[in-house]
């Protein structure tokens, strides 16, 4: 989605009535108050994993008493099963609009993802990402030669770092660029496409880690022009731990596989010496070693179906009139600090991170858990380097629960009842001015009430 797109969407919120959010599990939960009484849970972390939709949950149970083992048995159930299993997988192409040639891998996770194209790196290959990436993607190269650039503050100022590393490798030999879509910390969009332009003006590739892109957002694998993308189906409202590497082949179809057995192998025979020589598949089976998790696969089908089905337009639409809400209620407290990159106005999702004068993060997040019945994240959100950079040394990140340097998320999406971010709000408020009901001490590394 461009810059323009969003642009649109959030217009079209002045002039047309906002959409119900999507149906999901866990909206009529209670949770128990310090104060006394219950309140309907407000889940308010989907940054990390977002509820499942129920269109998802049924799909699922409709599917499982017909669960079979996946490209394994000649019975009923396992041919069935094999066939939800790589319907499963066009599904994803065509949710990612794939090229032709390109393989969709079933991973768990974006972190896996991105950990297997680590191993199918040619050999010399340098790897360029930003200080501002998840540990997802900051992490998996570090058996390469990595290049970290310092955090833009800008989306050209990020371009032109990118362009002139890529320029200056020595030698200048095959690379890779790993960038968001979306940040995790802050929510706001990245030039993919002009990265990617970058990248591939320079001879590299570029992989996107789409995990908190693809619930907001469309991901065209051919518009943006990237080699590939990662994202995660727990983030995707798909529960069951599966993920998603999708892209080129060459690179994946010449290195060793990432898992070492069962599926992986076309044929494996002993050798007169007590050796064994293997055949490994070319396609996404090279990759897929052991039994697939075809439940996993077929939710991410499902919730992929199920969110173009409802539109992304009305979705993108409906998330800019929460992000706004937000935004604005915490513009009104002065003493919070919305941390961000960019300008302002910068496109973003659902994701807002924000530190409190006065306040440490662990005994805030408490709080409102505990006397609001708000569940958000507080700490570095696996993105260490972002944060400590957005942070400094600002005084209003320390406290007396809990370590310093940490702020607390607010993150929501296409299931978010209009309700909780209005109550999340009045709640920062009347933490702000009016203090804790309770007192907080820490235990096991997190606040929790002292009870």
């Amino acid at each position: 989605m461009s810059v323009s797109t969003v642009a649109a969407a959030v217009a079209a919120t002045d002039q047309q009535s906002v959409c119900a959010p999507l149906p999901v599990l866990g909206q009529d939960v209670t949770v128990p108050l310090v104060t006394g009484g219950e309140v309907t849970y407000a889940a308010l972390d989907y940054a990390a994993s977002a509820p499942a939709l129920q269109r998802v949950w049924d799909d699922v149970a409709a599917y499982a008493p017909y669960y079979g083992s996946v490209h394994r048995g000649a019975g009923h159930l396992s041919r069935l099963s094999t066939e939800l299993f790589e319907n499963a997988r066009k599904t994803v192409a065509g949710f990612l609009d794939c090229r032709g040639t390109d393989q969709v891998v079933f991973t768990r996770s974006t972190t896996d993802s991105l950990n297997l194209l680590a191993r199918a790196l040619p050999a010399g290959c340098q790897v360029f990402v930003f200080e501002t990436e998840h540990h997802a993607s900051l992490l998996p190269w570090r058996h390469a030669q990595v290049t970290c650039l310092d955090a833009p503050r800008t989306p050209r100022q990020a371009v032109r770092a990118l362009e002139l590393a890529l320029a200056d490798r020595d030698p200048y030999g095959p690379a890779l660029v790993c960038v968001t879509g979306a940040s995790n910390v802050t929510g706001e969009l990245w030039p993919v496409r002009e990265l990617a332009a970058a990248a591939h003006a320079h001879g590299a590739r570029i992989v996107l880690d789409a995990a908190q892109l693809a619930p907001h957002h469309p991901v065209s694998v051919r518009d943006l022009d990237v080699d590939w993308v990662a994202f995660s189906g727990h983030k995707l409202y798909a529960p069951f731990g599966a993920g998603v590497l999708a892209g080129r082949a060459d690179w994946l179809r010449e290195a060793e596989p990432y898992l070492a057995g069962g599926g992986a192998s076309r044929e494996v025979a002993r050798r007169a010496d007590g050796g064994v020589d293997v055949q490994w598949h070319d396609g996404e089976a090279r990759h897929e070693a052991g039994s697939p998790n075809v439940i996993g696969a077929y939710a991410i089908a499902s919730a992929c179906t199920a969110l173009t089905e409802a539109g992304f337009d009305t979705l993108v639409a409906r998330e800019q009139h929460l992000i706004r809400t937000v935004r604005e209620g915490l513009a009104e407290v002065p003493e919070v600090r919305i941390l961000s990159l960019f300008d302002a106005d910068a496109p973003r999702v659902g994701v807002i991170s924000f530190v409190v004068a006065g306040w440490n993060s662990a005994h805030f997040a408490a709080a409102l858990s505990a006397e609001y019945g708000i569940g958000v994240r507080d700490g570095l959100f696996c993105a260490h380097p972002l944060l400590r950079t957005l942070l400094g040394g600002d005084p209003r990140t320390r406290g007396e629960c809990g370590g310093p340097d940490a702020a607390v998320r607010v993150s929501f999406g296409a299931g978010t009842p209009d309700e909780h971010v209005e109550r999340f709000v009045t709640a920062v408020g009347e933490l702000v001015r009016n203090g804790a009901k309770w007192t907080y001490r820490t235990e096991n590394g997190r606040c929790v009430p002292s009870v």
